[in-house]
């Protein structure tokens, strides 16, 4: 399903050629840049900009002459392609763009296309056509250090201010006779400055990761270890603990199945390779999907079956609950969220352990 949406044609724009770096799988802004390979056009005077932090997408351009720009983009080695594209509207469609890849593997080896975005469908991004004029022979790809490098020209008064950068899905490279496009795992789109250097970025799926990581902390991650917890200490507030036990648990479950649809559509919009993160979801829907039916097929306190009812439902709310959490911590490393993500899931974790620990001391006191 993911496969035939090739819509993602973000190219990337980079800057003269294939340059070899001192440190190895690095490159930024402030390091010289030892050139192993000749790049077709001058490249001295480049100003340098880190366009993708999360990336790791460096652009170095200059107008090299009159409406002659020099482009250079350095990304690290991504097993894909990578793309810079050029829009008058900020939207993919109706975009011209730059496309290039480099196999595992394949030195200096690979491929550098324009492509046209007419439109949603395959067959609408096409190959060596498109609405910016590249100076012929002055295209160039190559990999060194762990990072591609790709460069090109443009024959243009400006080029234009909104440019998009994308990544495309693992292991896949356009091949001929098409050189046909699949959908990014990952995109970027920015409004650039070309005379200060300075630009905005929005990325249309960062909004939709913090709401899939918000609402699978919140659901599974911090609601149902509080109705764990009032169900197994506030019993002699009966029916409170159980109203209170039940209505958390509930909201948490809907939340938590919101997370995990967000998470879906995250995947099939990116084409994430997560299939661990993904699995651990599925499944922690699943037990809580078995803990509802439980719920709605409780026996009553006197029923014979009650015991193994109970042992039942317990066994499957911790299994959860550790799931949950580990999934959580998972989940955030894969997106990699800053370290306040973490720190802050964390303590509230322990807060909620020291008022676990606290409770079950009073329990095994009064025991």
């Amino acid at each position: 399903m993911k496969a035939y949406l090739p819509i993602f044609l973000i190219f990337i724009t980079g800057f003269g050629g294939s340059f070899f770096l001192a440190s190895p799988q690095a490159d930024s802004c402030t390091a010289n840049l030892n050139l192993k390979v000749a790049i077709p056009f001058d490249t001295t005077n480049l100003h340098c900009l880190s366009v993708w932090d999360a990336q790791g997408f460096i652009l170095r351009y200059v107008e090299t002459s009159t409406n002659i720009w020099s482009f250079i983009l350095s990304t690290p080695e991504t097993n894909s392609y990578i793309a810079m594209g050029f829009s008058a509207s900020g939207g993919m469609v109706g975009s011209s763009a730059m496309v290039g890849w480099v196999a595992s593997g394949g030195g200096s080896t690979g491929g550098i296309k324009q492509y046209f975005v007419g439109g949603t469908t395959a067959n609408e991004v096409v190959a060596d056509k498109g609405n910016i004029q590249i100076i012929n022979n002055s295209t160039l790809i190559t990999s060194q250090s762990s990072r591609i490098y790709m460069a090109f020209q443009l024959q243009t008064n400006q080029p234009p201010s909104r440019l998009i950068y994308a990544i495309g899905p693992n292991a896949f490279f356009p091949s001929p006779p098409s050189f046909a496009l699949a959908q990014h795992r990952d995109r970027v789109s920015t409004t650039f400055n070309y005379d200060t250097g300075s630009f905005e970025s929005e990325n249309p799926s960062v909004n939709l990761k913090r709401s899939h990581g918000m609402l699978n902390i919140l659901g599974w991650g911090i609601l149902v270890i509080i109705g764990a917890i009032v169900a197994r200490h506030f019993k002699e507030w009966d029916p409170f603990w159980f109203n209170f036990h039940a209505s958390v648990q509930s909201l948490g479950f809907v939340l938590g199945v919101m997370g995990v649809i967000t998470g879906l559509v995250l995947d099939y919009q990116l084409n994430l390779d997560v299939s661990i993160h993904e699995a651990l979801g599925i499944t922690i829907l699943v037990l809580g999907c078995l803990q509802i039916m439980a719920f709605l097929a409780r026996p009553h306190k006197e029923s014979k079956v009650r015991k193994s009812w109970n042992l039942y439902h317990h066994t499957t709310g911790r299994i959860l609950i550790v799931l949950a959490i580990s999934n959580i911590f998972y989940g955030l490393h894969l997106g990699k969220e800053a370290s306040e993500w973490r720190i802050g899931y964390g303590i509230v974790l322990v807060i909620l352990f020291f008022i676990a620990v606290i409770l079950e001391t009073r329990l095994w006191s009064k025991s």
